[in-house]
């Protein structure tokens, strides 16, 4: 048994590290089509919705055919649609054009404190003095990262007050989607429960997407802007979000949300690839405390428990 869950554990926390490994890359996508102009961040939410509806949807049709959500978890899926899709997007959308990269991925730390203190409130996850370290650590590495990586192309000049409000929003309902929704998420399989997810998310983003479309000027995306438009709906959102359930099935609430704390390590190294920043030991030294907070997070819970 114990095998079978180190098993689990293994296969949870790799599929969160590739998660946000892909939403590292997006951070940068989703910059590059704002700079450009020519789509609104309602009609990329669209377009992610949209798109990740139906490539669910088709997926489910050789998967999970015959599986349904049952009537009295509906209104939940409902608002784990609302908090883990609509509201997280949009806001994310909204306030990297009106934030600096410096400061969104700063207010971004705040999602694993938030999903500690959610998810203690909510199903009673305990809080250990391993756990608020291991947070501790990961936000000090995270933070020297920040600070000392070279920023690829801000969203904007100077962060707002308006900035600021999207991003807590963003960071406090993916907070409350993965605090609070994992008992329904273990129930189904991965594929059923985000084609629902997606098509309740799309539903609610329907009436707003004809003024969104309609704003924005498809036909004149640059050829490299479409392409990362491509990135953002297949591999950031079908892909990613199918990942994430596997991590919260598997996973602890605040252990999927440290996972956060990888994109600055993958921003670090998007840097170092384009010869815009180089490796100092501070930076290192930096990443080992990320991933050793993770770890005290992630393991030594588990082990106190154990005895």
């Amino acid at each position: 048994m114990e095998r079978n869950d180190n098993k689990g554990t293994l296969v949870g926390n790799l599929a969160c590290f590739a998660a946000y490994a892909i939403f590292g890359f997006n951070i940068i996508s989703c910059k590059e089509i704002a700079l450009d102009g020519n789509v609104t961040p309602m009609a990329l939410f669209c377009l992610r919705s949209f798109g990740a509806t139906a490539l669910f949807w088709l997926w489910s049709l050789f998967t999970a055919p015959h599986e349904h959500i049952a009537r009295e978890d509906i209104w939940k899926v409902v608002v784990a649609s609302f908090l883990g899709l609509f509201m997280t997007q949009l806001s994310f959308l909204f306030a990297i054009t009106k934030t600096t990269a410096i400061d969104a991925s700063i207010m971004s730390t705040l999602s694993p404190i938030m999903t500690l203190v959610i998810s203690a409130i909510v199903i009673r996850e305990r809080i250990t003095w391993s756990g608020v370290a291991g947070i501790v650590l990961s936000l000090v590495g995270v933070l020297i990262l920040i600070f000392n990586c070279v920023s690829i192309r801000s969203g904007a000049d100077s962060t707002s007050i308006w900035g600021i409000l999207g991003m807590i929003a963003n960071t406090l309902c993916f907070a409350s989607y993965v605090g609070i929704f994992k008992p329904v998420i273990q129930k189904y399989s991965v594929v059923t429960f985000m084609k629902w997810m997606f098509l309740f998310s799309s539903l609610m983003a329907l009436p707003f997407s004809f003024g969104a479309f309609q704003a924005s000027d498809l036909a004149a995306v640059p050829a490299d802007v479409m392409w990362q438009i491509l990135y953002v709906v297949v591999a950031a959102t079908f892909i990613a979000y199918f990942l994430i359930p596997i991590g919260q099935k598997r996973l602890r609430p605040v252990v999927v949300c440290m996972y956060t704390y990888v994109q600055p390590v993958i921003a670090m190294v998007i840097a170092l690839a384009m010869g815009l920043d180089r490796l100092t030991p501070l930076k290192i030294l930096a990443t080992v405390l990320v991933f050793t907070g993770v770890g005290l997070v992630n393991f030594i819970p588990r082990k106190t428990e154990a005895k």
